[in-house]
């Protein structure tokens, strides 16, 4: 349930809950979903329910085995504050974090309401970031539930970007993630799109990461804007990322 990650923006990913449903135009061509059916027909045991959402009691407990200190994505086969996760077992999940303290937790989900609303009954260490995915204007009511969540890092995952995002309101927010679709059936990322964002965030001083064009051959794309590449990480980060 652990494992090292070719996501270029962490080094391994912990999924204590698999599984999720589609709730926008972002999660069209997930692939979450496409690996999760392929692991349930391989016969992974964690991926006997395919995508329905499911807890994993056996992997809670994993981060704090791991000895050398390192960023974790939480999650990514799935989303933390999905309606089917009960409360109970997101607390657990946070306890988790902040009990494994030499590493750094990226969680992320879609579902900013449900976040905010449970952000005053969960912990929040120094050691979590909290980030929503944003896929064009018509989802950036994320980002102001988001500055709700008292997150040391807050911070947005603009993929798969399906339009401009112009005067986006960067107050609060400590990262931008920003990357076009990858896989069967992708949809193409506009360069004025991205350079904009770009823009924007080096104006509000805000970090900047371009992760990927994406299309059917993301590694053929490649990740170059403006004919370099975009690392840049929030100033607080303690862990290091490839």
């Amino acid at each position: 349930m652990g494992a090292n990650s070719q996501i270029e923006w962490t080094e391994s990913t912990w999924n204590p809950v698999t599984g999720c449903t589609k709730v926008s135009p972002g999660c069209e061509h997930c692939y979450a979903e496409r690996m999760a059916r392929r692991l349930k027909a391989m016969g992974q045991p964690n991926y006997r329910n395919g995508f329905r959402v499911t807890m994993h009691e056996h992997a809670l407990d994993l981060p704090l085995g791991w000895k050398r200190p390192q960023t974790v994505f939480v999650n990514s086969m799935s989303d933390l504050f999905h309606e089917d996760v009960p409360v109970d077992f997101i607390r657990r999940v946070f306890d988790v974090m902040q009990r494994a303290d030499r590493h750094l937790f990226q969680v992320l989900t879609k579902r900013s309401a449900r976040l905010a609303e449970l952000a005053p009954q969960l912990p929040w260490p120094t050691n979590v970031w909290m980030g929503v995915t944003v896929e064009s204007c018509d989802y950036l009511h994320r980002v102001d539930d988001l500055r709700r969540v008292p997150a040391t890092v807050r911070f947005l995952s603009l993929e798969p970007l399906l339009g401009p995002l112009p005067d986006l309101d960067l107050t609060d927010i400590d990262w931008v993630i920003v990357g076009g679709e990858s896989g069967p059936g992708a949809r193409t990322m506009a360069e004025a799109w991205a350079l904009d964002l770009r823009d924007q965030c080096h104006r509000a001083g805000v970090a900047f990461f371009f992760k990927q064009w994406g299309g059917v051959n993301k590694k053929k794309a490649g990740r170059l804007l403006g004919g370099r590449t975009w690392d840049q990480m929030p100033r607080s980060a303690s862990c290091t990322i490839r």
